[in-house]
């Protein structure tokens, strides 16, 4: 069910490493791992294949905006997975999870909403997505 072989962290854009915690939020394209502390918003507005993974060892104080999430660890937030998130045995979540499809395993936390996104949820978010300006 998780660490599959197409998604492998090792394959990650960005690593945030073990002992690094950054303050202020993440915008990202690509590929994400999170073993260290982020507080702030992570998102990945701009790229519709984008994943984060987030391990044991990592947290997130903020909130999630990202098509495919991988969580084993705690989000002090909320999570809106367009696409697809997993919450593996150490993933804790305190606020309100947004999906299309979840994978849960047994040990895994939710406190707050499970929200489905249904398809004409999903093209709204979409269009209030914010836009980024041209670099």
């Amino acid at each position: 069910m998780f660490n599959r072989k197409k998604r492998r962290h090792m394959d990650a854009s960005s690593i945030i490493g073990q002992h690094t915690e950054v303050d202020g939020n993440i915008n990202f394209e690509g590929r994400l791992h999170v073993n260290g502390v982020i507080r702030g918003d992570v998102s990945a507005t701009q790229d519709e294949k984008a994943m984060l993974t987030l391990s044991e060892s990592g947290a997130i104080h903020g909130n999630v905006q990202v098509p495919y999430v991988i969580l084993n660890g705690p989000v002090i937030g909320s999570v809106h997975a367009r696409d697809h998130i997993e919450l593996a045995s150490k993933a804790r979540v305190e606020g309100d999870v947004h999906y299309a499809l979840m994978e849960m395993a047994m040990g895994a936390e939710v406190n707050g909403k499970l929200v489905r996104i249904t398809g004409r949820e999903m093209e709204r978010v979409r269009i209030e997505e914010p836009q980024r300006e041209p670099s």
